[in-house]
């Protein structure tokens, strides 16, 4: 909705622009988010991480698309730079190897912070914060990245590191099982289960970390599962994504409510981004153009106005055959491309309603 996006415009822009105030999160305007931020831990962290960082550049990036978007060339060119500067400082200073760390920077006083950034635990000497991340390895340090795979916004870092990290989130926070893990804080998953924990700390744990640092949360878990599904890790993702049904199997734990802060938590609905991973789901109503994955097999899908399901069958190596379906709402349609495959575009626009279904094959490109 082109109508909608022109008129938020300036409010996304002005929100935006908070990042850069001064005492803000990023007021030098170089990409890298050193300010006083607080966040989901119910913390604020000093200085350049990974969980809040790849938020900023994955704003970035979708700034810059509205902003080309809607005609706004200078500031989509602001929001390019300030991401492409921030990208290469966090894959330079914050990669330590194995994945993303926290460089602890407390300001020199409390007049450095803007008023109001400061409003959770562990904030009473800001020179010297408590419940900082630090060198932890956290379960989702990539969810600036998750959002970025939905949206279809590309790499917010190097590739190779992230597949390295999500790598690292296996080895070090998987616990196949939790009688001897240690865990201050409420119990979500238990004993026998096994769980993706918040994060752990391989090589130097503050005295005093965030305090859900040994929780077992499933919104977090999610992230991660999903990340290795992008990242083409399917084995490992459907790996974490089972280990949380299981401990929701409706027999421990109701199957409909995946608690955290209450009941119902909201963040569990990270989990329906699986099915956009494994089908490649992503749709843009400005060009009507639908994306999937060449994954052979009948498959979910959903947009904002319309779901149904589709079918791919593949035809030989050279194409595929997709047969689409509305089952509620109504869908318009003009291209439909299968990623890293090839493209089919109607020869004119289509809206398909409820009970209505389209047959196209899409052929391979050839290079």
């Amino acid at each position: 909705d082109e109508a909608l996006l022109r008129r938020l415009w300036p409010r996304v822009r002005k929100a935006v622009e908070f990042a850069w105030i001064p005492g803000g999160w990023d007021a030098d305007r170089d990409g890298v988010m050193e300010g006083c931020q607080h966040n989901t831990m119910d913390v604020e962290y000093f200085g350049p991480n990974p969980q809040m960082g790849l938020w900023y550049l994955g704003a970035l990036r979708a700034a810059e698309e509205m902003a080309r978007q809607v005609g706004d060339a200078a500031f989509a060119g602001e929001c390019r730079r300030l991401f492409e500067s921030g990208s290469r400082w966090t894959d330079t200073h914050l990669w330590n190897g194995e994945y993303y760390v926290h460089r602890v920077v407390p300001p020199k006083s409390k007049d450095d912070v803007a008023p109001g950034l400061v409003v959770g635990m562990g904030a009473g000497d800001l020179t010297k914060p408590d419940y900082q991340l630090g060198a932890g390895c956290l379960v989702d340090q990539l969810v600036g990245q998750f959002v970025a795979d939905v949206c279809g916004l590309g790499p917010l870092v190097d590739s190779t590191h992230a597949r390295e990290t999500l790598r690292s989130i296996l080895r070090y926070n998987l616990r196949p099982q939790l009688f001897e893990h240690f865990n201050n804080m409420r119990a979500f998953a238990v004993a026998d289960e096994s769980a993706l924990v918040m994060a752990d700390y391989p090589k130097d744990r503050p005295a005093r970390p965030f305090p859900y640092f040994g929780e077992a949360m499933t919104g977090f878990e999610y992230v991660a599962a999903v990340g290795m599904l992008y990242a083409g890790m399917e084995a490992e993702g459907l790996r974490a994504v089972r280990a949380v049904r299981a401990r929701y199997d409706g027999a421990r734990r109701s199957p409909f409510d995946e608690a955290e802060c209450g009941h119902h938590y909201a963040r569990a609905m990270a989990s329906w981004a699986a099915v956009l991973a494994l089908t490649g789901f992503r749709w843009s109503a400005v060009t009507g153009t639908l994306v999937l994955a060449p994954r052979a097999g009948r498959h979910f899908w959903s947009n904002g106005s319309a779901w149904g399901t589709f079918t791919l069958e593949k035809d030989g190596e050279g194409a595929f055959d997709l047969r689409l379906s509305v089952a509620e709402g109504q869908l318009g349609l003009g291209a439909v491309r299968l990623d890293g495959f090839g493209s089919h575009r109607l020869p004119a626009p289509r809206r398909l309603g409820a009970g209505e279904s389209l047959s196209v094959r899409v052929a391979r490109d050839v290079a």
